[in-house]
């Protein structure tokens, strides 16, 4: 493969691929965190209180797993980048540390 394709692959994974993804991740943790919260909040309640309750502990079940979901997506993402770019040899900063230089 020629130097300047290189070059390219290079650097559209390090300025372009390689930041959507940290900030994809950054959002799935955030989203799974709100849904902690949502469900430790719908916890234990009162009686009067337990039906509306519900509905944000349930809310908080499904963020928890969509976040899950997303993070597992986005560490997948980073593999498969990782084992494309080994592949055919390119040279590219480790991620997330080259994001960051």
């Amino acid at each position: 493969m020629s130097p300047q394709i290189q070059q390219l692959i290079t650097n559209i994974n390090t300025q372009i691929i390689a930041p959507i993804i940290l900030l994809l991740f950054v959002l799935a943790l955030v989203l799974f965190f709100w849904g902690l919260i949502d469900f430790i909040r719908g916890g234990n309640s009162g009686e009067s209180e337990k039906k509306e309750k519900a509905g944000t502990k349930q809310a908080g079940r499904e963020h928890m797993l969509w976040g899950i979901i997303g993070i597992f997506i986005m560490v997948s993402a980073w593999g498969i980048i990782t084992i494309i770019t080994n592949t055919f040899g390119i040279d590219t900063p480790t991620f997330p540390s080259g994001v960051f230089q």
